[in-house]
């Protein structure tokens, strides 16, 4: 991917940068080279962005040619908005007050610099507003009314204007900016695209273990994408890549969500969508949607603290109780008896105000039909944990006793009715990558979720297709991209 710097007089930008190319705005919105550019990102350093100067046109062109830049024009928008650049996150106000509080003036300015301060003591906070604004060079100011910090306004900061003793800092900021590994020189011509792929090494039942990241890192270079498996940090670098592959568990109230939804704003293909995510991640939302679309699932009913009574009436005991966001078999709970209900849902009902209670359906083992573009990629058995009722049982002292067996089998040899009921359910999600739990009873399928981030583990699910299912999977991602 080709790396371009615009900025009013190139022959002042010191740095060199391989892999990098300073122009002036002139040679950007008028050479046709720079038009006809693809998988070209745009570092947009202009000294001005006012609307209709050459450097919101920068912006603005960039955009209409499918090239990344940075600042884009709606993060150019948003600096202009006071009621946007005052909507900081409790989070955020937190670090400012925390950041702020030895200074007695009434005032403080802030400059960024590519994600920095000249200070390492504002580092944190400069990369913070470097996340909201996506702005390399900006300067926050912040007021103290008496009670507290505010920030005041943020603006782009013109090249011109940064103070002379700064510009080595700039060009050390920037370096550290511009030369990650993907922009080696070597690298330019080998990949079309920059791939992020979300993992947390620290997390206890991932989506794929570290033999399928490797195979989906190989797939991805094979296909022509430069590959940096990052973390939750690096939601201000989203902007960086050209597609973000979520393999960390999703759900909504969560770094995923947004990084999902940030990475949709600025452009990338995503696997798992926002709106994939939002559908799949809430089980009452899921609950209500499949009821409506007539798709068959174990009987099941929405309470509340005030609606428990009775339920046991409708669906009998022993009953499953799920908070809407649990996965992973985490958050699900069996009941046998009123009692036993009653003591649950108050302790849930603390957690969500809505639950879901569901008919318990005895079985040995649930189906997993993973979905791809409403094509079948995989279908398992996973078998029930040792002595449990339960894929998992978290509670085993036996680590071998934590999750059950499996079987795959060719598509062609699952029963018709198990994947046109998994079909029907993901049609009404999206047509990105889910994996539908089924339970079969009775010569019938009853789904009993969808979930948006499936597990794809070396050894398990790609067992038939072996390297053909991570391949398969990235170049759906990749088409995003070329869409």
């Amino acid at each position: 991917m080709k790396k371009l710097i615009v900025i009013n007089h190139p022959q002042k930008w010191t740095l060199d940068v391989p892999g990098v190319e300073v122009i002036s705005p002139k040679a950007y919105l008028e050479d046709e080279k720079y038009a006809k550019m693809k998988n070209a990102r745009v570092f947009n350093l202009c000294y001005d962005y006012a609307y209709q100067t050459r450097g919101y046109y920068v912006s603005l062109l960039a955009a209409a040619r499918g090239q990344k830049v940075i600042p884009s024009v709606k993060n150019l928008l948003d600096l202009k908005a006071q009621a946007i650049v005052k909507s900081i996150s409790e989070e955020q106000d937190a670090l400012i007050q925390k950041t702020l509080k030895h200074i007695r003036s009434k005032e403080f300015i802030l400059s960024v610099y590519f994600a920095h301060n000249l200070s390492p003591q504002y580092d944190k906070l400069a990369r913070e507003l470097y996340k909201l604004f996506q702005a390399p060079l900006l300067r926050a100011r912040f007021v103290n009314d008496g009670k507290k910090w505010e920030l005041s306004s943020a603006k782009t900061i013109p090249f011109k204007e940064i103070p002379e003793h700064h510009i080595p800092f700039v060009n050390q900021f920037a370096e550290q900016y511009l030369q990650l590994k993907r922009y080696d020189k070597a690298r330019v011509d080998k990949y079309r695209y920059d791939l992020a792929i979300l993992v947390n090494p620290e997390e206890k039942s991932a989506p794929s273990n570290k033999k399928a990241l490797n195979h989906f890192v190989d797939a991805a270079e094979k296909l022509g994408c430069y590959v940096e498996l990052i973390g939750k940090d690096d939601y201000s670098r989203l902007s960086e890549f050209d597609a973000l592959f979520i393999r960390e568990t999703t759900s909504v109230n969560h770094h995923t969500y947004r990084m999902s939804r940030r990475a949709q704003r600025e452009g990338l293909a995503v696997i798992d969508s926002p709106e994939s995510i939002l559908r799949c991640a809430n089980k009452v939302y899921l609950a209500e949607l499949l009821s409506l679309n007539r798709i068959p699932t174990p009987r099941t009913i929405i309470i509340h603290s005030e609606n428990h009574k009775g339920v046991e009436k409708k669906l009998g005991f022993p009953c499953v109780l799920k908070l809407p966001d649990s996965s992973f078999s985490q958050g699900v709970v069996k009941v046998n008896t009123p009692e036993e209900m009653r003591l649950k849902v108050k302790e849930m009902v603390k957690v969500s105000d809505l639950i879901i209670a569901q008919e318990f359906l005895p079985t040995s083992y649930d189906w997993r039909v993973g979905v791809l573009n409403n094509e079948v990629l995989f279908v398992c058995k996973y078998y029930m944990a040792k002595d449990h009722w339960q894929i998992y049982n978290w509670g085993s002292r036996k680590k071998n006793d934590v999750s059950g067996t499996f079987d795959i089998f060719p598509i062609d040899q699952v029963p018709a009715y198990i994947i046109e009921t998994a079909l029907k359910a993901t049609r009404l999600i999206g047509n990105g990558l889910y994996g539908v739990d089924v339970k079969e009873v009775d010569g019938k399928a009853y789904v009993i979720e969808v979930n948006d981030n499936p597990n794809i583990d070396g050894g398990v699910e790609d067992s038939i297709m072996g390297e053909k299912l991570y391949t398969k999977i990235i170049e759906h991602l990749l088409s995003g991209i070329n869409r």
